[in-house]
């Protein structure tokens, strides 16, 4: 390995922490960097997963402050990405290489158009709540539960956008505020990497490159850091252009 490959791979954590953070979708920086150092899809996206883990922890705790009886909201829907992440990591296990292969462009795809129209569902969702009671009815609560879980799945199984997902349905569904749900959403994104790394390193071990895990790892914990202090003053306009930049380099790539 390269002191430029070191370099890169690395700020690429700090920057996929920093995003992951703040908005989601930081697996579009990594990810594709790792293409273009040459690695494959599965093993890239293994030891991605693995290394972004730390990120995670660091942002969430950078976040420590908005969720502050959170708890019974966590408490639901912390199992529901736990299990989804799990059935999402042993299927980029079971299933063959050319069907990630196939499947990732469109996930990226799917990312980028959940970034773009973020803010929309974001107004839609505020005027919606305008006025609502902390209550929630089952049909809604329900859709909530297995959303995280069908989340937790994607984010098992490639984890690019899953913050973005997690942010758009949550924000369509509960009445909290927007950096609550950026507190809870970094949490349950957390556990989702956490349970697909630990199944990667049991059930598929020869495929993760700790090298490049360890690097991601370290850039992650320093953009989580930033992501948590300074990340929310950033131009939210700029962070979303940077990142369908990234997936749109990320889709010439993989076709």
């Amino acid at each position: 390995m390269s002191l430029t490959e070191i370099l890169l791979i690395t700020l690429a954590g700090v920057a996929a922490g920093t995003i992951n953070t703040v908005v989601g979708s930081g697996t579009l920086v990594t990810f594709p960097t790792l293409l273009a150092f040459g690695y494959p899809a599965v093993p890239a996206n293994i030891s991605n997963s693995v290394g972004l883990v730390a990120g995670g922890v660091s942002g969430s705790w950078g976040y420590r402050k908005e969720v502050v009886g959170a708890g019974p909201r966590l408490r639901q829907l912390g199992p529901m990405s736990l299990l989804g992440a799990a059935v999402g990591a042993l299927l980029l296990i079971w299933l063959p290489a050319s069907a990630f292969d196939a499947i990732v462009p469109t996930l990226i795809l799917l990312g980028i158009v959940l970034v773009l129209i973020g803010p929309w569902l974001q107004k839609r969702a505020a005027v919606r709540h305008e006025g609502q009671g902390p209550t929630m009815s089952q049909g809604r609560r329900a859709m909530l539960i297995g959303g995280v879980f069908v989340c937790g799945v994607y984010g098992g199984y490639f984890g690019a956008a899953q913050g973005v997902l997690l942010m758009g349905l949550m924000s369509a569904i509960l009445p909290d505020s927007l950096q609550r749900l950026n507190g809870i959403k970094n949490i349950l994104s957390t556990i989702v990497n956490s349970v697909a790394a630990l199944t990667f390193v049991i059930v598929s071990f020869h495929s993760v490159r700790w090298e490049v895990s360890l690097l991601i790892a370290i850039g992650s914990v320093l953009g989580g850091l930033i992501g948590a202090k300074v990340g929310r003053k950033l131009p939210p306009w700029l962070l979303r252009a940077f990142i369908v930049l990234v997936g749109v380099i990320a889709i010439v790539t993989l076709v």
